[in-house]
């Protein structure tokens, strides 16, 4: 298997938005809002804070208890909806149990919706009038790109465990030229899975795929991220199963998840170019 490097990727992204950045009059400015002590949501944020320090993106990052209600967020949301300072608005999720998160994410104003995750934002994409993406969405787009391959009339298999993940994804693969098919791990469809040129997968199961599950030649993007029994990170690929495999595949860490960041900075100065 040949690695496909997310960290030399985001880099490129990374110098590019700071050179974006350098055009604007004001800094961008993301507000954050994160809920509740979860450690990973906690990590998660301060790797995204330190980012866009480091690219010139100002942020402002709301740190709550998991005890705050739905109104709370909401006014917080509203207020940043309401300040022309404020171009990028994200919430850290998963929110706390208790939560109502579609609620809260439709909050947001669309115009400053960075993930991309907002229903008007959804039909956009669905219409084919997106100018925003979700920036791990996007990630498994560029990274297949980066392999130099033609996705026209290809097959692509997306394997989540919800549509909340799926759906967007199949849509930016169909535009790309894929033929696709979202697979639930718990009803996997293992001869679709042995025909797919890519297999975007998406579970959060250490070791989940296997090499007798991928043909040689296929694509690997990898999104799932967990912890094993030892506490090391690993990804949904068995990476010592398919490595003797021809083909590409993300390494966990250092494939989908320093992309992801890269273009939520990157999405970041967009909105905030068209705010302007």
């Amino acid at each position: 298997m040949h690695i496909i490097d997310g960290r030399a990727l985001a880099q490129t992204i990374r110098e590019d938005v700071t050179q974006r950045i350098l055009a604007h009059s004001t800094p961008p400015r993301l507000g954050v809002l994160l809920v509740g002590e979860d450690p990973a949501s906690h990590l998660y944020v301060k790797l995204k804070e330190k980012a866009a320090q480091e690219v010139g993106i100002q942020t402002d990052i709301r740190r709550l208890s998991a005890a705050v209600t739905d109104e709370e967020l909401i006014a917080v949301i509203e207020s940043w909806n309401a300040d022309p300072s404020v171009n990028a608005i994200l919430v850290q999720l998963p929110l706390p149990e208790g939560h109502d998160t579609d609620r809260v994410i439709e909050a947001i104003d669309p115009v400053k919706d960075v993930d991309g995750f907002h229903p008007k934002n959804i039909q956009a994409l669905e219409e084919g009038t997106a100018t925003i993406f979700s920036p791990v969405h996007e990630a498994v787009l560029r990274l297949i790109a980066a392999t130099g391959f033609d996705p026209r009339h290809k097959s692509a298999s997306v394997i989540a465990n919800s549509d909340t993940f799926a759906h967007p994804l199949e849509l930016l693969l169909r535009k790309a030229g894929f033929v696709t098919t979202t697979i639930y791990p718990d009803h996997l469809d293992t001869e679709i899975l042995r025909t797919s040129d890519v297999i975007v997968t998406a579970v959060g199961r250490p070791g989940f795929i296997k090499a007798d599950l991928v043909r040689p030649g296929t694509i690997l993007i990898d999104v799932g991220t967990s912890k094993d029994e030892y506490g090391k990170t690993r990804g949904d690929v068995d990476a010592a199963s398919v490595e003797p495999l021809d083909g590409w595949m993300t390494p966990v860490p250092g494939g989908v998840g320093p992309m992801t960041v890269a273009l939520l900075l990157l999405n970041v100065e967009r909105l905030a170019s068209q705010s302007q």
